[in-house]
């Protein structure tokens, strides 16, 4: 089974980017929109692109497998949310739809979603600007064979006003303890929406951010060129990586037993404990990323592992796709701590 692309998310010094996402939307210009479309209509939509796509390997270099969503359970589609290939709406929508993944699960295209078309592209760390390239090639690839619904003054037409002009949203996700821990996300986050850029918890709220990771995204799509908005996004994200970084180096040259204890306490935490709850889980492993990345804890010679993974393996979708059965919540909490006790790395004593 080839490796998924969340699986090459590491833990290198200094390094607090997670992952880097572009997502696409287009529209066949022969339909209405997909909220217009009858069933008949949009599982014709649906089977003519997927014939038309049926050569994607060719340009991407990946095996891709060709589904319906009626054909995918509710835990499927829970534990496909989880790993960011598919949104809430998408999970929970009766309507038909078609979805192509790549092996890795770097690319995907999902048929009459929100729009006919959302071309996605994941990686981790910092490549949005890689990913933009191989998006902008897939893209001409299916606009060869299908044209899109495009204005001369507005740019391409989607369902959302907001998504009106490049169709394009850019995002990087990145692991900032320290800057939550000291609520200046917050300040940051205000000001930095006057630009025209987004900032959320991926786990959480503004108030609870489990797991320290945040999601930096572009708002405009219009008025932007797509450069200019892969430009903004990855100036941000950086800029948010330096002060984390910053205030971190700070922190460990006043207090870095502290720290240090702070972060083999979390460890302590998952490898012992004999039930999890899942925001108790993402904090611990989010201390215990923050001490691989700046060095307070190491891994055993021989260990590999990524955190990040973890992250997700550990949401209630795919621990009871694991679990090969339906979990209450006492049985999911105990299969959780089991899980991060069995999967967890070894590390050096200190």
């Amino acid at each position: 089974m080839k490796t998924k692309w969340f699986e090459e998310v590491g833990q290198k010094r200094g390094d607090n980017f997670i992952s880097s996402r572009i997502r696409l939307a287009r529209n066949w210009e022969e339909y209405a929109f997909p909220n217009r479309l009858n069933p008949v209509q949009a599982s014709e939509l649906i089977g003519r692109m997927q014939y038309g796509l049926d050569d994607v390997e060719s340009v991407e270099g990946n095996h891709f497998v060709t589904t319906t969503m009626d054909k995918l359970g509710d835990l499927d589609r829970l534990a496909f949310k989880e790993r960011r290939l598919i949104n809430s709406t998408v999970a929970e929508a009766k309507t038909p739809m078609g979805l192509m993944i790549s092996e890795k699960e770097d690319v995907s295209i999902l048929l009459n979603g929100d729009d006919h078309l959302r071309i996605q592209y994941l990686a981790p760390g910092m490549q949005l600007k890689e990913i933009w390239k191989r998006a902008d090639k897939l893209d001409d690839y299916i606009s060869s064979r299908f044209n899109y619904a495009f204005d001369e003054k507005y740019g391409y037409l989607t369902s959302y006003p907001t998504n009106v002009g490049t169709g394009m949203r850019a995002n990087v996700v990145v692991h900032l303890p320290l800057l939550n821990k000291t609520n200046e996300i917050k300040e940051l986050k205000n000001g930095l929406e006057k630009f025209g850029v987004s900032i959320r918890s991926v786990y959480g709220n503004d108030r609870d951010n489990f797991g320290s990771l945040y999601d930096i995204s572009n708002t405009k799509t219009l008025g932007m060129s797509e450069k200019e908005i892969v430009d903004l996004v990855v100036r941000t994200s950086s800029q948010l990586n330096d002060r984390e970084k910053q205030i971190r180096e700070a922190g460990l040259e006043r207090n870095y037993i502290v720290k240090q204890d702070e972060v083999f306490r979390a460890y302590g935490i998952l490898k012992y404990a004999r039930t999890m709850r899942l925001n108790n889980a993402l904090a611990s492993l989010s201390q215990v990323r923050m001490g691989l990345v700046d060095g307070l804890i190491e891994l055993e010679d021989g260990e590999e592992c990524s955190i990040y993974k973890l992250m997700l393996e550990v949401q209630a979708g795919n621990l009871m796709l694991h679990s090969e059965r339906p979990l209450d919540r006492r049985e999911l909490e105990a299969f959780r701590a089991d899980y991060l006790r069995h999967h967890l790395p070894k590390i050096k004593e200190a």
